[in-house]
């Protein structure tokens, strides 16, 4: 499935149910004239502050950011607005109440924050088989309290036995990249997490993974979500082994079942009691591959054996006296993240937040990264990435030299794929100010389909994030390129941008991430950015109508209510093409408050909970 919106209750579309994607289109040869739209914006930009010629190296403002209460448009209402959860000492926010519970419990058992964030993705394996895995992978940037900062890569790969080609029959490309036992890399996540825990956490794998294998075996009754997206995916569920779990006489569970998973429970014991090796070496491999080979997949027992979880050095940016610590490649998040935020430092303060100035600048600034992106980034065991360059300041604003503020520059005629909406993010901070940001997935919502019967998990389809046809659009009309395409062992590009935000003084201020393919970008930018420029606070930093533009469609897609009409009217007289979809991105974040105590919010748009003590 490849859509930008889901349903308000943060459950998948099904492809044939497209409601909330249908493009509300606003025509070029609509707008209104050149000098019109001109000299609104040329206004705008003059009213707010912001400078109408090119920006240049300025420092940024130092005023000072205390949170006020944030205006949205009249359109946007109170559907997405609930309370924040607010701790002393620690927090755990997932798309799992179950799960964000579970890091909790750990921290209250004095681990930190690493021991808990290993305790949360565990968990979502049992409460969120939409996205939480045992049978993907994804990303983990670490800050400790005592400055030291690492990220780790725990991607899927390629197995050996993938060729460039293996997704064309007849030079069209076909389904195998996200249905079955084809579309799956070798899983990371176990892996992933037992490094992450080995190297920071206090406590056994053993202990951590006690609150998961309790869910898994005692059973947790399934919520009206949970049903919801069982039913949009029944489906692609219903092809596999996980049908006699999860849709039993063909129908989704009902909100209210006791949901018992014996199989996973076993997995889950064998992982907690010999490691990782159980599940790379021991049993649980020997499961992978007789599934794989039942379904047509090609992962082999030396493909699990010879797969390694990546230490990195985290991206680290730094936005109007702020420090970020983000994920570098063979995610593209961190450096799309900080080249956004380098352009728009060239300006001294930003637009208010509901302007059609705002937003354009917004539109800009992304389109130019994802340019970048979708063409100089990738695997950087296979691809040499020009971080330098991408994250310089000066590069930035060249790139921000070229942003005219009364008109919308065309995209060029190429850019690259986006990844389905189906990860999810928890974030961690401990009482000691130890922070950990996880982004993980299967890729699509309940991976490939494929469940390994005998392991209880389902496995990613993330074969499709490569270029599966370089050069030529795929089924979703989209192109990519050649430094993207499939090579055994080879990591594919990522969009997930698990990000560490400290404040001027270098104190833990946000931890922060999201589930929603290219829109992760641009989700954590825009809550990046209500908190520094926008002065929300939390809750309304994650309330607020977000947007999005990749390059490539040529296009600004926003939530239905988002903008105002008159934002509207002068983006489409600058020549945007305009694309009203019901939900954008699912957030997750926790953030020191003014008082000092930790504020945690999960996704408005979604379901979720936010847990600490």
């Amino acid at each position: 499935m490849r859509t930008f919106g889901q349903t308000k209750q943060g459950a998948p579309l099904p492809v044939k149910y497209t409601s909330l994607h249908h493009p509300i289109v606003l025509a070029r040869s609509a707008r209104p004239s050149r000098a019109a739209g001109a000299a609104t914006l040329a206004a705008m930009l003059v009213l707010s502050g912001c400078k109408t010629s090119s920006p240049s190296a300025e420092a940024p403002s130092t005023a000072s950011t205390p949170a006020v209460h944030a205006a949205f448009p009249d359109g946007w209402g109170s559907k997405h607005r609930r309370p924040p959860t607010v701790e002393q000492h620690a927090m755990v926010v997932s798309n799992s109440n179950l799960a964000s519970e579970a890091g909790a419990e750990i921290l209250r058992k004095g681990g930190n924050a690493v021991d808990a964030a290993v305790a949360t993705g565990f968990a979502l394996e049992v409460t969120f088989p939409f996205a939480g895995n045992i049978g993907g992978g994804g990303f983990m940037v670490i800050r400790m309290a005592n400055g030291e900062a690492s990220a780790i890569d725990y991607r899927e790969t390629a197995p050996l036995a993938a060729t460039r080609d293996m997704y064309i029959e007849r030079g069209k490309l076909t389904n195998k990249s996200t249905v079955g036992g084809l579309a799956s890399g070798v899983p990371g996540s176990v892996a992933g997490m037992a490094a992450a825990l080995a190297k920071y956490g206090t406590m056994s794998l053993h202990d951590v993974m006690q609150p998961a294998i309790k869910l898994a075996s005692d059973g947790f009754i399934v919520d009206s979500a949970t049903s919801r997206g069982l039913g949009a995916s029944a489906h692609l569920i219903s092809q596999f082994a996980g049908a006699a779990v999860f849709l039993p006489g063909g129908k989704p569970l009902p909100p209210g079942t006791l949901l018992r998973q014996p199989e996973l429970a076993k997995t889950l014991r064998l992982i907690a009691d010999k490691g990782p090796a159980a599940f790379y070496t021991g049993p649980i491999a020997d499961e992978i591959v007789a599934q794989m080979k039942h379904d047509g997949g090609i992962i082999s027992k030396q493909d699990l054996a010879s797969y390694r979880p990546e230490w990195r050095t985290p991206i680290v940016g730094k936005y109007r006296g702020y420090t970020l610590y983000a994920m570098p490649p063979s995610s593209s998040g961190g450096v799309t993240t900080v080249e956004i935020l380098n352009q728009l430092e060239t300006w001294k303060s930003l637009p208010p937040f509901n302007s059609a100035a705002y937003k354009h600048l917004l539109a800009e600034t992304f389109q130019r990264a994802f340019i970048d992106r979708n063409t100089k980034l990738g695997d950087p065991a296979f691809v040499t990435n020009p971080l330098d360059m991408l994250t310089d300041k000066a590069y930035a604003r060249k790139l921000a030299s070229t942003i005219q503020p009364d008109r919308a520059t065309p995209s060029p005629s190429f850019a690259a794929a986006a990844e389905p909406m189906h990860t999810t993010h928890y974030s961690v901070v401990d009482a000691s100010g130890n922070a950990v940001s996880t982004t993980t997935t299967l890729n699509s919502g309940f991976g490939s389909g494929v469940f390994v019967a005998d392991a209880g998990f389902f496995m990613n389809d993330e074969m499709d994030d490569f270029a599966a046809q370089p050069g030529k659009p795929n089924q979703f009309g989209l192109v990519q390129g050649e430094i993207n395409a499939i090579q055994p062992g080879k990591r594919m590009l990522s969009a997930m941008s698990p990000t560490i935000v400290l404040d001027r003084s270098g104190k833990l201020l946000l931890v922060v991430g999201a589930a929603g393919g290219p829109t992760i970008i641009t989700g954590v930018t825009q809550v990046i950015l209500n908190v520094i420029d926008q002065h929300m606070s939390l809750p309304d930093a994650m309330f607020a109508p977000r947007m999005h533009d990749q390059a490539w469609p040529d296009e600004i897609i926003y939530e239905k209510g988002g903008f105002s009409q008159s934002a509207t009217d002068s983006l489409v007289a600058m020549g945007y093409k305009l694309h009203e979809v019901g939900g954008l991105t699912n957030v997750n974040a926790v953030m020191r408050g003014p008082d000092g105590r930790w504020v945690g919010v999960y996704e408005p748009r979604s379901n979720g909970g936010a847990v600490g003590y």
